[in-house]
């Protein structure tokens, strides 16, 4: 059953990019499809340069905003109906205006259940994003199994979900708390081709991760005794490809269960992290270039800048 979470406009389709010698034409029509959308108050038309752009040109209060510009839906999947995976619930956007869009899988941690990320579900779906927060097989699996469940949910996603006609399969990405977030790395590393990877407050007995080469941004928290920094997310961070986009934000006056609960850093630098990689948005750029400074809800950032993916 679906749903919606808020009301916008439907947002007029954008048009495709065009060859040199029809750019004046394409000029004129994306100009009227802009002025019309503003008009409209939906989604604004995303660059012609970029046809991956989803929504209206971001601003540091949008993206701490509890919700996007789209409107948001919401399908819940059996278990039964599903392999692989422990089912779970889909959010995404409504409009299908803007075309397809790109997803991400999100996984709970150890003996967690989905409702401990779901706040994540409808925040990041309301930016222009599928997201799938999956039930694991048992609340105990470990961190390569919750890895596998999460890429057999994007998998379901793109072939097989109701949604699956939204969705970009070329534009994927995966989340995950704790022994979710180790599971998200165990995820990359299996599958190169993801777009993005956020492990939050990750938990994993391998702390090397020199394969991985998706884009990735670890969340550590100072308070966690669970999954502590020092042996679990910054040798994560550490140990990942210099070469590779990646940042480590720490969290101030956390604990490891801060990413169960809605909160606007993490939300905040997940859709920057996500836009800029699985949508190649470099609108987003902003936002992780230059480094976040230290304050009352960073400890620390580190990370390369500016981003070459």
């Amino acid at each position: 059953m679906q749903h919606p979470r808020t009301s916008t406009t439907a947002p007029a389709t954008r048009p495709r990019p065009t060859r040199r010698t029809g750019r004046l034409a394409a000029l004129a029509t994306a100009v009227t499809a802009a002025v019309g959308l503003t008009m409209l108050g939906g989604p604004a038309a995303h660059g012609a340069d970029n046809p991956y752009e989803r929504g209206p040109a971001p601003t540091e209060s949008s993206i701490e905003a509890l919700r996007g510009p789209y409107s948001v839906a919401e399908t819940s999947v059996s278990r039964l109906a599903v392999s692989g995976f422990g089912g779970g619930t889909i959010y995404y956007p409504t409009s299908t205006a803007d075309g397809t869009f790109g997803a991400v899988a999100v996984s709970p941690g150890y003996t967690g259940t989905q409702s401990s990320i779901a706040w994540l579900g409808p925040r990041l779906a309301s930016q222009g994003f599928v997201v799938f927060t999956i039930d694991t097989l048992t609340t105990l699996d470990q961190p390569d199994s919750r890895g596998n469940q999460l890429l057999a949910a994007l998998d379901y996603l793109t072939r097989s979900s109701s949604v699956r006609n939204r969705i970009d399969s070329s534009r994927l990405g995966v989340m995950g708390h704790s022994m979710g977030g180790g599971g998200s790395l165990e995820a990359a590393k299996s599958r190169p081709s993801l777009q993005a990877a956020i492990p939050l407050t990750p938990w994993n007995l391998d702390k090397t991760w020199s394969e991985i080469k998706t884009p990735t941004l670890i969340f550590g928290a100072d308070g966690d005794t669970i999954a502590p920094v020092l042996s679990h997310a910054e040798p994560f961070y550490n140990t990942l490809p210099t070469a590779l986009d990646r940042a480590y934000l720490e969290l101030n006056g956390a604990t490891h269960f801060t990413p169960n609960t809605s909160n606007t850093t993490i939300a905040k630098y997940s859709i920057s992290w996500l836009k800029r990689f699985i949508d190649d948005d470099t609108r987003y750029e902003q936002f992780l270039c230059p480094l976040p400074r230290p304050s009352l809800t960073i400890e620390e950032y580190r990370g390369n800048c500016p981003h070459t993916s």
